[in-house]
Protein backbone atom coordinates (compact mmCIF):
# COMPACT_ATOMS: atom_id res chain seq x y z
CA UNK A 1 0.00 0.00 0.00
CA UNK A 2 1.28 3.66 -0.57
CA UNK A 3 2.74 5.76 2.12
CA UNK A 4 1.39 8.90 2.23
CA UNK A 5 3.67 12.14 2.30
CA UNK A 6 2.67 12.85 6.14
CA UNK A 7 3.55 9.14 6.98
CA UNK A 8 6.73 9.45 4.79
CA UNK A 9 7.74 12.42 6.38
CA UNK A 10 6.88 11.71 10.27
CA UNK A 11 9.30 8.19 9.37
CA UNK A 12 12.29 10.26 8.31
CA UNK A 13 11.81 12.19 11.61
CA UNK A 14 12.26 9.37 13.76
CA UNK A 15 15.09 7.91 11.95
CA UNK A 16 16.80 11.44 12.34
CA UNK A 17 15.98 12.05 15.97
CA UNK A 18 17.48 8.07 16.75
CA UNK A 19 20.47 8.82 14.92
CA UNK A 20 20.93 12.17 16.54
CA UNK A 21 20.76 10.01 19.48
CA UNK A 22 23.06 7.28 18.90
CA UNK A 23 25.72 10.14 17.86
CA UNK A 24 24.89 12.14 21.02
CA UNK A 25 25.86 8.76 23.03
CA UNK A 26 29.00 7.72 21.18
CA UNK A 27 30.31 10.99 21.49
CA UNK A 28 29.79 11.14 25.16
CA UNK A 29 31.29 7.74 25.54
CA UNK A 30 34.48 8.80 22.95
CA UNK A 31 34.99 12.34 25.08
CA UNK A 32 36.11 9.79 28.11
CA UNK A 33 39.50 7.53 27.59
CA UNK A 34 39.25 4.02 26.01
CA UNK A 35 40.16 1.52 28.70
CA UNK A 36 39.19 -1.53 26.69
CA UNK A 37 43.05 -2.41 25.91
CA UNK A 38 43.80 -2.41 29.65
CA UNK A 39 44.14 -5.57 31.47
CA UNK A 40 43.06 -5.60 35.03
CA UNK A 41 41.47 -3.50 37.13
CA UNK A 42 42.44 0.44 36.64
CA UNK A 43 43.98 1.64 40.22
CA UNK A 44 44.34 5.11 41.05
CA UNK A 45 48.48 6.71 41.10
CA UNK A 46 47.37 7.54 44.53
CA UNK A 47 46.94 4.15 45.31
CA UNK A 48 50.07 2.65 43.79
CA UNK A 49 52.64 1.28 46.24
CA UNK A 50 55.92 3.06 46.24
CA UNK A 51 59.01 1.13 46.77
CA UNK A 52 61.20 1.42 49.85
CA UNK A 53 63.87 3.89 49.92
CA UNK A 54 67.54 2.04 50.48
CA UNK A 55 69.66 1.49 53.28
CA UNK A 56 73.15 1.72 53.29
CA UNK A 57 74.68 -0.76 54.76
CA UNK A 58 76.27 0.63 58.20
CA UNK A 59 80.51 0.80 58.05
CA UNK A 60 82.17 -2.16 60.58
CA UNK A 61 84.83 0.12 62.99
CA UNK A 62 87.83 -0.39 62.00
CA UNK A 63 89.96 -2.76 63.95
CA UNK A 64 92.86 -1.45 65.81
CA UNK A 65 95.98 -1.94 63.84
CA UNK A 66 94.63 -1.98 60.88
CA UNK A 67 97.45 -1.82 57.80
CA UNK A 68 98.08 1.12 55.85
CA UNK A 69 98.41 1.06 52.52
CA UNK A 70 102.17 1.91 51.79
CA UNK A 71 104.50 2.45 48.54
CA UNK A 72 105.75 -0.87 48.64
CA UNK A 73 102.76 -2.36 50.52
CA UNK A 74 99.79 -3.05 49.24
CA UNK A 75 96.50 -3.78 50.45
CA UNK A 76 95.61 -7.85 51.15
CA UNK A 77 91.68 -9.38 51.22
CA UNK A 78 90.16 -7.09 48.87
CA UNK A 79 87.70 -8.13 45.96
CA UNK A 80 89.38 -8.00 42.34
CA UNK A 81 88.05 -5.06 39.87
CA UNK A 82 84.79 -6.75 38.07
CA UNK A 83 85.68 -4.88 34.96
CA UNK A 84 89.13 -4.88 34.97
CA UNK A 85 89.51 -3.67 30.79
CA UNK A 86 86.50 -1.70 30.81
CA UNK A 87 87.37 1.69 29.14
CA UNK A 88 83.97 3.80 30.12
CA UNK A 89 85.43 6.95 31.17
CA UNK A 90 85.78 7.00 34.85
CA UNK A 91 84.00 10.57 35.58
CA UNK A 92 84.97 10.72 39.27
CA UNK A 93 87.17 10.22 42.36
CA UNK A 94 87.91 10.89 45.37
CA UNK A 95 90.44 12.36 47.80
CA UNK A 96 90.86 11.10 51.47
CA UNK A 97 91.36 13.73 53.97
CA UNK A 98 92.61 11.27 56.73
CA UNK A 99 93.28 7.56 56.81
CA UNK A 100 90.06 6.10 55.37
CA UNK A 101 89.07 2.41 55.50
CA UNK A 102 89.05 0.11 52.86
CA UNK A 103 85.66 -2.79 53.16
CA UNK A 104 85.68 -5.57 51.31
CA UNK A 105 82.35 -5.37 50.47
CA UNK A 106 79.23 -2.83 50.85
CA UNK A 107 78.73 -3.09 55.06
CA UNK A 108 81.68 -5.88 55.07
CA UNK A 109 85.11 -5.84 56.58
CA UNK A 110 87.56 -3.40 56.57
CA UNK A 111 90.64 -4.93 55.35
CA UNK A 112 93.27 -1.43 54.71
CA UNK A 113 93.70 2.47 55.45
CA UNK A 114 94.18 4.04 52.22
CA UNK A 115 96.50 6.70 53.32
CA UNK A 116 95.81 10.80 52.11
CA UNK A 117 99.52 10.29 50.99
CA UNK A 118 101.83 7.79 49.77
CA UNK A 119 105.37 8.56 49.59
CA UNK A 120 104.84 12.25 49.20
CA UNK A 121 102.00 11.65 46.97
CA UNK A 122 98.80 13.14 47.58
CA UNK A 123 96.60 10.22 47.07
CA UNK A 124 93.45 10.69 44.33
CA UNK A 125 91.83 7.67 43.66
CA UNK A 126 88.84 6.76 40.70
CA UNK A 127 85.45 5.44 41.70
CA UNK A 128 84.08 2.20 39.83
CA UNK A 129 81.13 1.66 40.84
CA UNK A 130 78.41 2.31 43.00
CA UNK A 131 76.10 0.39 45.02
CA UNK A 132 73.73 0.66 48.05
CA UNK A 133 75.07 3.82 49.65
CA UNK A 134 79.05 3.16 49.32
CA UNK A 135 81.42 3.21 46.54
CA UNK A 136 84.08 1.42 45.20
CA UNK A 137 87.90 3.04 44.50
CA UNK A 138 90.28 1.53 42.52
CA UNK A 139 93.41 0.74 45.60
CA UNK A 140 96.78 2.19 44.93
CA UNK A 141 99.92 -0.19 45.53
CA UNK A 142 98.13 -3.52 43.84
CA UNK A 143 96.66 -4.66 40.50
CA UNK A 144 93.20 -5.01 39.66
CA UNK A 145 91.98 -4.72 42.91
CA UNK A 146 88.85 -2.19 44.27
CA UNK A 147 87.81 -1.37 47.86
CA UNK A 148 84.86 -0.04 49.19
CA UNK A 149 83.78 3.08 51.43
CA UNK A 150 80.92 4.87 52.70
CA UNK A 151 79.64 7.94 50.61
CA UNK A 152 79.96 9.89 53.22
CA UNK A 153 83.08 11.99 54.45
CA UNK A 154 84.36 12.75 51.42
CA UNK A 155 83.44 14.82 48.21
CA UNK A 156 83.77 13.69 44.98
CA UNK A 157 86.11 15.52 42.67
CA UNK A 158 85.95 15.39 39.20
CA UNK A 159 87.70 13.33 36.11
CA UNK A 160 88.51 14.55 32.90
CA UNK A 161 91.46 12.80 31.33
CA UNK A 162 91.83 9.05 30.25
CA UNK A 163 95.02 6.86 29.64
CA UNK A 164 94.38 3.60 27.17
CA UNK A 165 97.58 1.65 26.97
CA UNK A 166 97.16 -1.52 24.25
CA UNK A 167 99.46 -3.74 24.55
CA UNK A 168 99.04 -5.79 21.59
CA UNK A 169 99.69 -2.65 19.68
CA UNK A 170 102.35 -0.56 21.49
CA UNK A 171 100.38 2.25 21.19
CA UNK A 172 99.51 4.89 23.88
CA UNK A 173 96.34 6.96 23.64
CA UNK A 174 95.43 10.35 25.69
CA UNK A 175 91.80 11.40 25.97
CA UNK A 176 90.22 14.36 27.22
CA UNK A 177 86.27 13.78 28.07
CA UNK A 178 86.30 11.05 25.32
CA UNK A 179 88.16 13.15 22.20
CA UNK A 180 91.77 12.15 21.72
CA UNK A 181 94.31 14.37 22.69
CA UNK A 182 97.07 12.51 21.57
CA UNK A 183 98.80 8.74 20.50
CA UNK A 184 102.27 7.81 20.48
CA UNK A 185 103.45 3.99 19.52
CA UNK A 186 105.51 2.92 22.94
CA UNK A 187 107.54 0.49 24.12
CA UNK A 188 106.08 -2.23 26.98
CA UNK A 189 107.20 -5.07 29.39
CA UNK A 190 108.72 -8.10 28.08
CA UNK A 191 107.13 -11.70 28.31
CA UNK A 192 109.13 -12.22 31.39
CA UNK A 193 108.25 -8.51 32.99
CA UNK A 194 104.76 -7.48 31.40
CA UNK A 195 103.35 -4.38 31.95
CA UNK A 196 100.01 -5.23 34.51
CA UNK A 197 97.29 -5.08 32.53
CA UNK A 198 93.69 -3.98 33.65
CA UNK A 199 92.39 -0.44 35.42
CA UNK A 200 95.00 1.47 37.77
CA UNK A 201 95.59 5.34 37.78
CA UNK A 202 98.42 8.09 38.31
CA UNK A 203 99.43 8.34 41.77
CA UNK A 204 101.78 11.16 40.89
CA UNK A 205 104.73 12.32 39.55
CA UNK A 206 108.63 11.61 40.08
CA UNK A 207 112.13 12.53 39.34
CA UNK A 208 113.98 10.66 36.84
CA UNK A 209 117.94 9.70 36.97
CA UNK A 210 120.13 9.29 33.91
CA UNK A 211 119.94 11.00 30.00
CA UNK A 212 117.81 8.15 28.78
CA UNK A 213 114.63 9.79 30.34
CA UNK A 214 115.06 12.83 28.57
CA UNK A 215 115.39 14.76 32.06
CA UNK A 216 111.64 14.47 32.72
CA UNK A 217 109.91 13.18 35.52
CA UNK A 218 107.84 10.07 35.48
CA UNK A 219 104.00 9.53 36.07
CA UNK A 220 103.98 6.81 38.73
CA UNK A 221 100.85 4.51 38.39
CA UNK A 222 99.15 2.82 41.31
CA UNK A 223 100.39 -0.66 39.89
CA UNK A 224 103.25 -2.52 40.55
CA UNK A 225 105.11 -5.98 39.22
CA UNK A 226 102.89 -9.06 38.61
CA UNK A 227 106.22 -10.97 39.96
CA UNK A 228 108.71 -9.05 41.51
CA UNK A 229 110.32 -11.75 42.28
CA UNK A 230 111.78 -11.52 38.63
CA UNK A 231 113.21 -7.76 38.43
CA UNK A 232 116.66 -6.88 39.98
CA UNK A 233 116.32 -6.19 43.65
CA UNK A 234 116.40 -2.39 44.03
CA UNK A 235 112.93 -2.64 41.62
CA UNK A 236 111.11 -5.01 43.60
CA UNK A 237 109.60 -2.56 45.78
CA UNK A 238 108.79 -0.17 42.92
CA UNK A 239 105.62 0.66 41.24
CA UNK A 240 104.76 0.76 36.86
CA UNK A 241 105.15 4.11 35.37
CA UNK A 242 104.90 5.86 32.26
CA UNK A 243 108.19 7.84 31.34
CA UNK A 244 110.20 9.32 28.85
CA UNK A 245 112.81 7.34 26.67
CA UNK A 246 115.28 8.57 24.16
CA UNK A 247 116.36 5.29 22.45
CA UNK A 248 113.65 5.18 19.82
CA UNK A 249 114.91 1.97 18.66
CA UNK A 250 112.76 0.63 21.72
CA UNK A 251 108.55 1.77 20.55
CA UNK A 252 107.03 -0.68 19.61
CA UNK A 253 108.84 -3.17 21.18
CA UNK A 254 108.14 -5.17 24.46
CA UNK A 255 111.69 -4.84 26.00
CA UNK A 256 110.72 -2.40 29.18
CA UNK A 257 110.44 -3.95 33.04
CA UNK A 258 107.08 -3.21 32.74
CA UNK A 259 106.62 0.82 32.73
CA UNK A 260 105.68 2.30 29.58
CA UNK A 261 108.08 4.34 27.54
CA UNK A 262 107.17 6.88 25.56
CA UNK A 263 108.23 9.63 23.32
CA UNK A 264 109.74 12.33 25.25
CA UNK A 265 107.75 14.97 22.99
CA UNK A 266 104.16 12.75 24.53
CA UNK A 267 105.54 12.91 27.58
CA UNK A 268 106.14 16.56 27.99
CA UNK A 269 102.53 16.66 27.01
CA UNK A 270 101.21 14.48 30.01
CA UNK A 271 103.33 15.65 32.47
CA UNK A 272 101.82 19.24 31.40
CA UNK A 273 98.00 17.95 31.32
CA UNK A 274 97.16 15.17 33.39
CA UNK A 275 96.14 15.06 37.20
CA UNK A 276 96.62 12.39 39.97
CA UNK A 277 94.13 10.42 39.70
CA UNK A 278 93.51 10.41 35.81
CA UNK A 279 92.65 6.42 34.88
CA UNK A 280 94.87 4.24 33.05
CA UNK A 281 93.44 1.10 31.59
CA UNK A 282 96.08 -1.26 29.97
CA UNK A 283 94.67 -3.40 27.47
CA UNK A 284 95.90 -7.08 25.87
Amino acid sequence: MPISRTRLALTLTGIVVIVAVLVGVRLTRGSEPDRSDLAGPIVSASATPSSPPVTAPPAARPPAGLPVIAYAKGPRGLPADPAPTSVVPITEALRPESDMALYDAPGGRPRAYLPPRISGLPVVVPIVARENGWAAVLAPSSNRTIGWVPESGWTPEPLRDQIVVSLADRRMTWLREGAEQGRWTVAVGTERTPTPHGRTFVLGRTGTSGAVYAGLDALVLGSVPEEPERLAASLRGAHTGIHAWTNRSAFGRDVSNGCVRTPAAGMRRLLAQVDPGTPVIVTA
